[in-house]
């Protein structure tokens, strides 16, 4: 009992908030044991010890029926957090207008802070919302851009950010000069160099994916970022993917502007998400949804959104805390580590193809692969139908094939059924 207390509070001073919630969903038994482990394991160590990732997994309620690898999409989040939006709600209930607009949105400030501690920047530079779309979107469709300006992005880059620039394309007379990249790649040097050739005199924004969604590939932001900014080019980053995912701040990555969805690899409810823009440049960018004042330098006139699940938001508070609690450094490892268990072993199978860089730089959780002579929709519809494994069909691009992203309940027991799965696949 001791330990557990020693435990308890030697993790709640390191979040600078109480973890109470989120440590009810485990035993005293499995918190004196990651306790041990957190002071007496390297990252490296813990990310292949069962033992301590056994207790993790035991705070998610996924469905035994089915094996989720599709967490890229959107993640499960652990009990706590579902508790927390459901005992928010009720909450919210008992009168709406007065609990959510007096109560509940009094906790914004304080979990802005938090994000932000955790982010490393300043609250004042932190918007919460609901998405990478929504965050993202603010900034491409709310930059003062001229007819003829120019933007460089890769093809590669999520749908709904394309289609944002190219509908500023369509109505303003911008330009899209399209980075050509051939993933996977091993060498960053070749990325950046792709990156500056598409850069000219008239580029005003780089849009880099530091983790690219199709296939796990991890671009050098802070590399093609430096480059744009000897140009005089701003620099938008979408961290969907690498946000709670990989170890990180977000002023190391060199952007001016950056979104993320906080329902991925955070495991915060569903339909949350977050802005960062560089304080000096709020003021030029307008809101997405306006309210009296677009041209303020605050960075709340992005959530002016009406009328929103205040649960949704405040619960995000708790899969911060679940975060904290395993540690980024931790995590990462953990998420590499499972990527490799399967995707190294399955390299040797006949007709199978691994379209993701298997080197720390280049990666993380996320891998694709294909199978010769198999469409991408055929190999997803056999892991689904035949093991119950749920996975994303990804056929974009030069990419043909499967996406796999794990979380950190997903078991070694997972990942082998996985495997068995594209044996039985390549055999047909």
């Amino acid at each position: 009992m001791n330990s557990r207390r020693h435990f308890i509070r030697s993790v709640s001073a390191l979040t600078g908030a109480s973890l109470l919630p989120t440590l009810k969903a485990l035993s005293a038994d499995e918190l004196v044991t990651i306790g041990s482990f957190k002071t007496n394991k390297s990252a490296l160590e813990l990310a292949s010890d069962e033992d301590y990732w056994y207790q993790i997994q035991q705070a998610y309620t996924v469905s035994p029926q089915i094996i989720n690898l599709n967490n890229g999409g959107v993640s499960p989040a652990p009990l706590v957090v579902q508790n927390a939006v459901e005992r928010y709600g009720k909450f919210a209930n008992e009168a709406p207008s007065y609990f959510m607009w007096r109560i509940l949105d009094q906790g914004r400030e304080p979990l802005r802070e938090n994000l932000a501690k955790y982010a490393g920047v300043s609250p004042e530079e932190i918007a919460i919302n609901r998405n990478a779309t929504e965050a993202l979107d603010t900034v491409i469709l709310g930059l003062p851009l001229q007819r003829g300006d120019e933007v460089v992005m890769t093809r590669y880059d999520y749908p709904n950010m394309l289609h944002a620039w190219r509908m500023r394309e369509m109505r303003d007379g911008l330009k899209i000069n399209y980075v050509d990249l051939d993933l996977p790649l091993e060498d960053n040097d070749l990325i950046v160099k792709k990156f500056v050739e598409k850069m000219t005199p008239r580029t005003k924004v780089v849009h880099i994916t530091h983790i690219v969604n199709w296939n796990g590939q991890i671009l050098p932001a802070k590399r093609i970022a430096d480059e744009a900014h000897k140009r005089g080019i701003e620099v938008l980053i979408d961290g969907a993917h690498s946000f709670a995912h990989l170890e990180y701040k977000i002023p190391d990555l060199g952007g001016d502007y950056y979104g993320t969805s906080l329902h991925k690899w955070l495991s915060a409810p569903i339909g949350s998400g977050m802005l960062w823009i560089k304080k000096e440049k709020i003021s030029k960018v307008f809101p997405l949804i306006p309210n009296d004042k677009p041209t303020s330098d605050n960075i709340r006139k992005f959530e002016n959104l009406g009328t929103r699940p205040f649960m949704i938001e405040q619960a995000i508070g708790q899969a911060l805390n679940f975060q904290l609690a395993i540690g980024n450094a931790r995590k990462e490892a953990r998420l590499r580590y499972l990527k490799n268990y399967w995707a190294k072993e399955a390299s040797g199978i006949t007709k199978f193809k691994l379209n993701t860089p298997l080197k720390a730089e280049y990666s993380g959780a996320l891998a694709h692969f294909g199978i010769e002579g198999l469409e991408a929709g055929k190999i997803e519809g056999e892991l689904l139908g035949k093991f119950k494994i749920h996975t994303s069909p990804v056929k974009w691009e030069k990419l043909d094939g499967v996406r796999v992203t794990p979380h950190v309940y997903t078991t070694l027991n997972d990942l082998d059924r996985l495997l068995d799965g594209i044996k039985h696949i390549a055999k047909t």
